[in-house]
């Protein structure tokens, strides 16, 4: 099957597209399982961000940051089921289901618990396992507003064991991060709690010749 490949991607990305074959311009309008994407929040403009930096209180567990870049290979996220909620690949992510936001170039998921965020106090939001496995602390909910997580539909992530949502409130970091914002969790839902899906691989379910399923890979603008 195809995809649409335009822009530099990062190694993993281009390993992926290898497959793909011929390109052609077809691109999904919802986000599947198994997609690497890169997520906007839209009240202040930033991607949801990780690096190999760690926080200097709370957990000490690696950072996770909002970053104004849009080029920055550091803000692709996988979209990947949880130990209870199988999430094959190339399905629609469905409005209410559980999914882990696993960090590509780090392998680790997207995470939080009761430690105060460095900035504004909040709870914190870190990047948690190794090579995707973690535990319960990585699993958010979508939150939207049809069946399936739409492209173009502002969605919330509330994070399962706390019930608090994946947040952005415009606090700066100084060095070594300076100028990226702090991302952590809040309690009810906001302007600042409203992400979207961006640039990224969106995994795409395709009938074969002999009727059977298999999938393939659409890319969007980088």
């Amino acid at each position: 099957m195809a995809c649409l490949l335009s822009g530099s991607l990062p190694a993993l990305l281009l390993a992926l597209s290898a497959v793909c074959g011929v390109c052609v311009g077809t691109e999904l309008s919802f986000v599947t399982c198994g997609s690497v994407i890169k997520l906007l929040n839209l009240k202040h403009n930033v991607r949801l961000h990780s690096h190999d930096v760690r926080y200097g209180s709370g957990s000490g567990q690696q950072s996770v940051t909002g970053v104004t870049t849009v080029e920055d290979s550091n803000s692709y996220w996988s979209v990947r089921g949880t130990g209870d909620t199988f999430c094959h690949r190339g399905s629609p992510v469905k409005c209410g289901q559980t999914v882990r936001l696993t960090h590509v170039n780090t392998g680790r998921n997207l995470h939080s618990h009761y430690f105060t965020s460095p900035l504004s106090s909040n709870q914190e939001v870190s990047a948690f396992g190794e090579e995707g496995e973690g535990d319960h602390l990585d699993e958010w909910t979508v939150q939207c507003g049809g069946s399936v997580w739409k492209r173009e539909e502002a969605v919330r992530f509330c994070h399962k064991a706390t019930e608090a949502l994946l947040s952005v409130t415009g606090e700066q970091y100084g060095r070594p991060i300076h100028g990226q914002r702090e991302v952590h969790a809040m309690l009810g839902p906001n302007q600042h709690s409203l992400w979207k899906a961006m640039e990224g691989i969106f995994m795409k379910p395709s009938e074969s010749s002999a009727g059977s399923r298999e999938y393939s890979h659409i890319h969007t603008e980088f």
